[in-house]
């Protein structure tokens, strides 16, 4: 090493040090978190299954008060719970006002192809999803296990909401037509109602009394997404109840990959009845 580039690298480490001692020593440290993770055993699927909570910040400073729950497919911590999360604290924000304070459920997957889907007569999607078909067996579990769980363990209140997305949002509206009294409200995007054929598209609604709040929504995600997504909508609509509220966003700015926060965040303000 020549005498010049010792020089430079004296003067170097020289400075490194005087510039962290005048750093601010750190006084304490501890993890963040946003929710619990729980595991409990599925005797209807037969497997264990994680849940990711999240409790409003109220939930224990005022032990009188109930929460509506948010129920989210595809709840893992590597997919939609964190930011899903992140836009129902932001929306409770009293000078937000866009949701209410709400518990968040996300149910981490174990084979969303299964989970999500009902049996399909189409060859390619079973050559393609050789696990799919058990959605039945899974809405037992959320109606039968999860939700008694949660309500059973958490200061609930009756009314509750179902955000799904793509397989999810085909499981969702499956769910809507079949036992639309499991939820109150909807968010579906994307569906792919693709699935066997479009199958789904043709099945009769089964009636419901309660009021309810759908929002449907999809992305610039092709001719097939995006039409299926607007025949939901128009079925829904030709047989709209007065006690429903129906809304549907084609997200032109969106595609299939980051349609989903926009379309809830513009969901909860349609819910809340702010004009969009």
């Amino acid at each position: 090493m020549t005498f010049k580039a010792s020089i430079i690298l004296l003067s170097l480490s020289l400075a490194i040090t005087l510039h962290a001692q005048n750093l601010p020593k750190t006084v304490n440290q501890e993890d963040f978190s946003i929710g619990k993770t729980i595991t409990i055993n599925s005797k209807v699927l037969n497997e264990h299954r994680e849940l990711n909570v999240y409790l409003p910040p109220s939930y224990h400073l005022d032990s009188t008060k109930f929460y509506p729950v948010i129920y989210l497919l595809d709840g893992s911590k590597d997919e939609d719970f964190i930011h899903i999360t992140g836009i129902v604290q932001f929306g409770s924000f009293p000078w937000i006002n866009m949701v209410p304070e709400s518990i968040v459920v996300g149910i981490g997957n174990v084979d969303r192809k299964r989970d999500f889907t009902y049996p399909s007569n189409n060859e390619l999607d079973q050559s393609e999803f050789p696990t799919s078909g058990g959605s039945a067996k899974f809405t037992s579990f959320i109606a039968n296990e999860l939700r008694p769980f949660i309500n059973s363990n958490y200061r609930t209140n009756k009314k509750s909401t179902l955000i799904g997305q793509s397989l999810g949002g085909l499981l969702a509206t499956e769910i809507l037509f079949k036992e639309p009294n499991l939820f109150n409200n909807y968010i579906i995007v994307s569906p792919s109602l693709w699935w066997d054929d479009e199958k789904l598209l043709s099945f009769t609604p089964t009636n419901y009394q309660s009021e309810k709040t759908i929002y449907i929504a999809v992305g610039k995600e092709g001719e097939v997404m995006e039409r299926t997504a607007n025949e939901l909508f128009l079925k829904l609509k030709k047989d709209q109840k007065p006690w429903t509220k129906l809304f549907f966003q084609f997200l032109e700015d969106k595609t299939h990959g980051d349609a989903l926060h926009q379309a809830v965040y513009n969901a909860f303000e349609l819910m809340q009845g702010k004009d969009k």
